[in-house]
């Protein structure tokens, strides 16, 4: 069994797995479209969490586990990306250096009313600064993704735009 990350998968998937690959998800695209109110923000404060929105395109990463670790780990893994119905799963394409994967990919629930359509930088920005959660900053949240996409050698211009005014950390140059 496949599963495609595009966000916190990629730096913490919580679960055990037999191979990753990057990977090109076509049809969709990452971006901060999901109000969260507990993990990354409060009711009072909310913060903004990255879900696959329609069009365009997302590299990310898929795992495979082994059939012996899916029923282990997947009951968690269906909890974290489910519990709030934010995301709906679909068994999706996903093209890797060695050919294509079926991938369960857990794309964006328009009809959530969590659900925000693009937001100028600037407003994104200011949510990000100022909301944190259960699972701490949503500063931390961004910056985390993308050093996770950096490190595995994944190109997010519009993210490295906004991790430059989030970070504190001197980070590299984008390639050109």
């Amino acid at each position: 069994m496949w599963v495609y990350g595009y966000g916190s998968l990629i730096w913490r998937p919580d679960f055990a797995f037999e191979e990753r690959r990057l990977a090109m998800l076509r049809g969709h695209h990452r971006a901060l479209c999901l109000w969260s109110r507990v993990n990354r923000g409060t009711p009072e404060c909310p913060g903004l969490v990255f879900g696959l929105d329609r069009g365009g395109s997302c590299r990310g990463v898929v795992y495979r586990l082994a059939g012996a670790q899916v029923p282990e780990y997947f009951p968690a893994l269906w909890d974290r990306e489910m519990s709030t119905g934010a995301y709906l799963p679909r068994w999706l394409t996903c093209q890797t250096e060695n050919g294509p994967v079926q991938a369960l990919v857990f794309i964006m629930n328009r009809a959530n009313p969590a659900y925000i359509r693009a937001l100028p930088e600037e407003e994104v920005l200011a949510i990000v600064r100022r909301a944190a959660g259960r699972y701490g900053p949503c500063t931390d949240y961004v910056v985390e993704t993308a050093r996770a996409l950096r490190a595995a050698g994944i190109h997010d211009a519009r993210l490295e735009g906004l991790a430059r005014h989030l970070d504190p950390a001197p980070q590299p140059a984008p390639a050109r």
